[in-house]
């Protein structure tokens, strides 16, 4: 019994890992919708119109930002955007990783140690989605400059 309970545990473990690695891209849209319906809460627009109000901004928030990633010209614009992407989503690997290793290790040290190992892990593999949701350059066109 005890055999089985720590396989489940270590599944579990694998399906929260996996889940945030997927996840981890929609950070940023997910944070502005739930700051849009908060506010749109705290204003009297009631539940319904609160989840609308957020379904809506993070949409907004993803929509545009496919866009700037799609359209800007400048590489500087793209870098930014991408990275404003992999912040909140190193921030969530951060604490994820965090709430998983403070169960494991008695050291706090190497709680941030680990902590911090995922953080990096998690916004290297956003940062890799992000950048992947641009199709490349349009095929079998000549340069202008040439």
């Amino acid at each position: 019994m005890i055999i089985l309970s720590i396989l489940v545990a270590l599944a579990a473990i694998g399906a929260l890992c996996w889940l945030l690695f997927t996840l981890a891209a929609y950070a940023l849209p997910a944070l502005g919708g739930v700051a849009a319906g908060l506010w749109a809460y705290q204003t009297g627009a009631g539940l319904p119109g609160s989840v609308l109000v957020g379904v809506v901004g993070a949409g907004l928030v993803f929509g545009l930002a496919q866009f700037l990633i799609l359209f800007a010209r400048p590489m500087w614009l793209k870098l930014a955007v991408a990275l404003a992407f992999v912040a909140p989503a190193a921030i969530a690997g951060f604490h994820a990783t965090h709430g998983i290793v403070k169960h494991l290790t008695p050291s706090e040290t190497w709680e941030t140690a680990f902590s911090v190992i995922g953080a990096v892990a998690v916004g290297i593999t956003a940062f890799a989605r992000v950048t992947s949701m641009a199709p490349p350059g349009p095929a079998g066109q000549i340069p202008a400059s040439i």
